[in-house]
């Protein structure tokens, strides 16, 4: 087959040619944007799931939306070692360009007061140089979003921000990802702001992505964040979609995908979005001519897993040290008892949880002793803890990766 023509995407990010099985929530974020239109009250959106299920994806779709929909839009990627001040002034500066609103002296104003918020991160008898400057022409507007309490700072940059946004009857949307790598400081503040935000009617609302702990991060911050959000579980794709993933780009190309195929790529990726697209992109590659078929897939299996596991595994196991790869490789095997313990199928994939304790036996250790490991690898994203006492892999088939190459 052409590879000039290989249609599929595997990339962090990276939108793939047919975006299969997120019709729901496409849908649902389109009456959003028309009921906040209408001066409707609608919470914000929290998205999660495991890492490669196209959650930054789907948020760019999202935001995708409410351009189309003429809305002020705005995105930043959290990080552990960022507080939010700049990243955020960076996207509300693009959202309220995006507005389009007509009358200059107020919209300096409220770029006065983004400026203000931004600058405000810095230490009141900072010296000018070490002043961070976002890049925005209109002078700083003292006594408005720079009281130095990130929580007070936020509710009247986002009532602002609001504000003029109602003005022109449009609506400013701040998407996030990697939310759960905020400072819980800022996380506190954000909820607090959506709160407030929601309370006053203003057309201005959070979409957030993360990991599946992001829920409990933000229910840890605000006792209210559940209701104060919508949460939206991003998980793999079914059997038709799927399907409808790799046949719908093959076809734009006079491809296709055989029936047996199918089955074996379903077998083979579980269906989740990154592993469709990096099978997909190698059978393409691997195939003589179409339709590809299950050998074309049994032929290309070997390189596929090669790539992913150097980009998609590999990168990560790389940022462990050897204390919390051996951490790593002992939750492996514990989710693979868990699984034989059930009478399953060893080979099946393993996401759910284990306990700390599991992990702690196998590697003959106290669980205590096993803290700094596990809290390390809850830093760097790896792992996460959806409820008190067990954790998970952030990454699918991350288990089966580490046996492998253990």
């Amino acid at each position: 087959m052409d590879p000039i023509r290989n249609p599929y995407a595997p990339g962090a990010g990276q939108r793939p040619p047919e975006l299969a099985g997120r019709d729901e929530q496409l849908r649902a974020f389109d009456v959003v944007l028309e009921r906040i239109a209408r001066g409707r009250p609608e919470r914000s959106i929290v998205l999660t799931g495991l890492r490669g299920v196209g959650k930054t994806v789907l948020l760019n779709a999202l935001r995708s939306a409410a351009v189309r929909a003429h809305w002020g839009t705005g995105k930043l990627e959290a990080r552990p070692d960022q507080r939010l001040r700049r990243p955020l002034s960076a996207a509300l500066h693009t959202a309220v360009r995006e507005l389009g609103h007509a009358q200059s002296a107020e919209v300096d104003h409220v770029l006065g007061v983004i400026k203000a918020f931004a600058q405000r991160e810095a230490p009141a008898n900072a010296k000018l140089r070490d002043r961070w400057q976002p890049g925005i022409d209109a002078a700083a507007v003292p006594g408005r979003a720079d009281s130095g309490d990130i929580e007070i700072d936020l509710v009247e940059l986002l009532t602002d921000v609001g504000g003029l946004a109602a003005d022109v009857g449009k609506g400013v949307g701040v998407f996030i990802d990697e939310m759960q790598d905020l400072d819980p400081e800022d996380v506190s503040a954000l909820c607090a702001a959506c709160h407030e935000i929601s309370q006053s009617g203003l057309p201005v609302i959070v979409v957030g992505a993360g990991l599946p702990h992001l829920p409990a991060v933000l229910s840890a911050s605000k006792s209210y964040s559940e209701r104060l959000f919508r949460y939206n579980r991003i998980d793999r794709l079914d059997r038709a979609a799927a399907d409808r993933a790799l046949q719908s780009p093959a076809k734009d190309e006079d491809a296709e995908f055989d029936d047996e195929a199918l089955e074996a790529m379903y077998a083979a990726t579980a269906g989740y979005p990154y592993f469709v697209q990096a099978y997909g992109k190698v059978a393409w590659d691997v195939a003589v001519g179409t339709p590809i078929s299950a050998e074309d897939v049994r032929v290309a299996a070997p390189e596929a897993e090669a790539e992913l596991a150097v980009g998609f595994f590999g990168s990560r196991y790389e940022r462990a040290t050897p204390a919390e790869r051996e951490y790593l490789r002992a939750m492996a095997d514990a989710a693979l008892a868990e699984v034989e313990a059930l009478g399953e199928d060893a080979s099946v994939d393993e996401v759910g949880s284990v306990p700390t304790a599991a992990v702690a036996s196998i590697l003959g250790r106290k669980p205590q002793s096993l803290s700094p490991a596990r809290d390390a690898l809850l830093k760097k994203g790896l792992i996460y803890s959806g409820e008190r006492g067990r954790i998970a892999f952030t990454v699918p088939h991350f288990g089966r990766y580490l046996r492998a190459h253990g």
